[in-house]
C-alpha cells in the first residue's frame, strides 16, 4: 500500500513538473503568472537594496539623515537608493514605480538597465519617465516577442484619429502608428527582415478608417496591386510616380487655399462638411525613386524628388501622411535623399546587413538603439527597433500577417475606399474576387499513348 501511494505522488509531481514545463514553453503568460511572478517579485524585495548599491544608482543621504541614523538610530549611515513607491503585477512581467533621489536622473537607471536585468533574472527592463523625478521600471518576464498576439482590448479612438496598431514592443505594451503626432516615417530593412510584413500591418489597420490610400511601387506593383480595392490611386512605373506625386503636390496647394479660406492652420479645425479626406501615401521601394539608368531620367528623378521634399515639409498640415520604405537610404542615392530623410520623424529598422544602414535610420535621433539593431537575429522576421525624435526607442515586432489576410480585409472595407477627381486617372484596376475553386492549381493529366 504505502509504495502505490509513493508512486501516486511521484506520478503527480511529475505531471505537476510537467506541466509547468509545457507551460513555460507554449503558454508563457500562465507560468510567469503562477511561478516566474512570485519569484521574481520576492527577489526583487529581497536584493533591492543591494542590487542597487551594486549598480551604482544610490547617492549619500542628506545632512539631516545622516545625523539622525547615526546618533539615534545608532546604525551605519549607507548610500540612499531611489524610494519603491508601487508595485504592480502585470500579465508579461512587473512595473516597479521610483522616486529618485536627489544626485539621480532617468538617464542613469536607464545606463543601468541590462546590469538590472541580470540581477532580477528578467528578459528586459525598460526605464519610462513618467514625471519629474519618478520613473518606471517595466520588467518583461519572458520573450513577448516570441509569439506576437495582439491583445484584443485597444485603446478607445477618438473621433479624427488615425491610430493603427501595428506591432508589439517587447515590454509588452502595443506599439501604436499614429499619423496625427508622428506623419511622416521611414522604415528600413533588408530582405526577409519583415519590411513588407510591416506594411501588410500597416494597410490592414488603415483600411477600417475613412482615409485614403495611395500606393507607389515601381516594381510593376508586385506588392501593393493585391491591395487595390482599398487603394484610391496607384503608380507601378517611376513615369506614373512622377505624375501621381505632382498631382498630390497640386492637391497640397489646393488644400492650403481651403485652410486660408476658413482662416485656420490645419486640417482637423475645418467644418466636417468641407474636410477633405486624409490621405496616406505609401512607397513601398524609395530607391526606385531616385535611381535612373539613363542620363534623361535625372531631370523627372529631380522633379520627383522635390515633390517628395515638399509633402514632407508642409503636407502634415493638409492631411497627406508619407510612409517611406526602403532596404538602404542615404546620400549615395541622390540630391535630396539627405534632405528627405531629415523630414521623416518616425523611424522603424529592421534587420539591416551593414551597420551603416541602421546610421541612416537611427543615429541620428537615438544612437543609442544601433547596438540593438545589429543584434536582430535572421531567424526572428519582423523584429524590429522603432525610434522617435525624443531620443527613446524601444524593439517591437510586427505579428505575423499573410497576404491573404491583408487582401480580404482590403474587400471587406472597400466601400470606404474615396476616390477623389485628382487621384482618377491613377486609381487602379480591382481584380474580381477569386472563386471557391481558383486558388487550387489545375490537375494535370498525363496523356498516354
Amino acid at each position: 500500500m504505502s509504495d502505490l501511494v509513493t508512486v501516486t505522488e511521484v506520478a503527480s509531481l511529475a505531471a505537476g513538473v510537467g506541466g509547468l514545463g509545457y507551460a513555460k514553453a507554449r503558454v508563457p503568460r500562465v507560468y510567469w503568472s503562477v511561478v516566474g511572478l512570485p519569484v521574481t517579485w520576492g527577489r526583487f524585495a529581497w536584493t533591492y537594496r543591494s542590487t542597487m548599491e551594486v549598480c551604482g544608482l544610490t547617492v549619500q543621504p542628506s545632512g539631516m539623515r545622516a545625523f539622525v541614523t547615526r546618533n539615534m538610530a545608532r546604525r551605519e549611515v549607507r548610500p540612499v537608493p531611489a524610494k519603491v513607491r508601487r508595485v504592480r503585477p502585470s500579465s508579461t512581467g512587473l512595473r516597479v514605480s521610483l522616486r529618485l533621489p536627489a544626485g539621480l536622473e532617468p538617464a542613469d537607471v536607464a545606463a543601468a538597465s541590462e546590469r538590472l536585468r541580470h540581477a532580477w533574472g528578467v528578459q528586459s527592463v525598460t526605464v519610462v519617465e513618467s514625471r519629474p523625478g519618478v520613473v518606471e521600471l517595466r520588467m518583461t518576464g519572458y520573450d513577448v516577442l516570441s509569439r506576437v498576439k495582439l491583445p484584443r482590448r485597444r485603446k478607445a479612438r477618438e473621433p479624427g484619429s488615425l491610430v493603427v496598431p501595428v506591432a508589439l514592443r517587447e515590454d509588452g505594451t502595443v506599439f501604436y502608428r499614429d499619423y496625427r503626432q508622428v506623419p511622416m516615417a521611414l522604415t528600413l530593412g533588408a530582405n526577409q527582415s519583415g519590411k513588407s510584413m510591416y506594411q501588410r500591418n500597416l494597410i490592414k489597420g488603415l483600411a477600417h478608417l475613412p482615409v485614403g490610400l495611395v500606393g507607389i511601387d515601381c516594381k510593376r506593383g508586385v506588392e501593393q496591386s493585391r491591395y487595390a480595392p482599398r487603394l484610391s490611386a496607384l503608380a507601378t512605373t517611376p513615369q506614373i510616380a512622377s505624375e501621381l506625386l505632382e498631382a498630390l503636390v497640386g492637391e497640397m496647394e489646393e488644400r492650403f487655399d481651403l485652410l486660408s479660406t476658413y482662416r485656420v492652420s490645419d486640417l482637423w479645425e475645418l467644418p466636417d462638411e468641407v474636410r477633405p479626406v486624409p490621405l496616406v501615401v505609401l512607397i513601398d521601394e524609395v530607391a526606385e525613386l531616385f535611381l535612373v539608368s539613363a542620363k534623361k531620367d535625372e531631370e523627372r528623378r529631380d522633379r520627383m524628388v522635390q515633390h517628395l521634399v515638399r509633402l514632407a515639409q508642409m503636407a502634415r498640415a493638409v492631411g497627406i501622411y508619407l510612409e517611406v520604405c526602403g532596404q538602404r537610404f542615404g546620400s549615395e542615392l541622390g540630391k535630396g535623399a539627405t534632405m528627405l530623410r531629415a523630414q521623416l520623424t518616425g523611424r522603424v529598422v529592421h534587420r539591416v546587413n551593414d551597420l551603416q544602414t541602421a546610421e541612416m535610420g537611427l543615429k541620428d535621433i537615438a544612437p543609442d538603439a544601433l547596438q540593438a539593431v545589429t543584434k536582430i537575429r535572421p531567424d526572428r522576421p519582423g523584429t524590429a527597433v522603432a525610434g522617435d525624435t525624443s531620443g527613446g526607442w524601444s524593439r517591437i515586432r510586427t505579428p505575423h500577417t499573410t497576404t491573404g489576410e491583408t487582401v480580404a480585409v482590403c474587400r471587406q472595407y472597400a466601400d470606404l475606399t474615396p476616390e477623389p477627381a485628382f487621384l482618377a486617372p491613377f486609381h487602379p484596376v480591382t481584380p474580381a474576387e477569386p472563386g471557391p475553386h481558383e486558388d487550387t492549381p489545375p490537375v494535370l493529366v498525363p496523356v498516354t499513348e
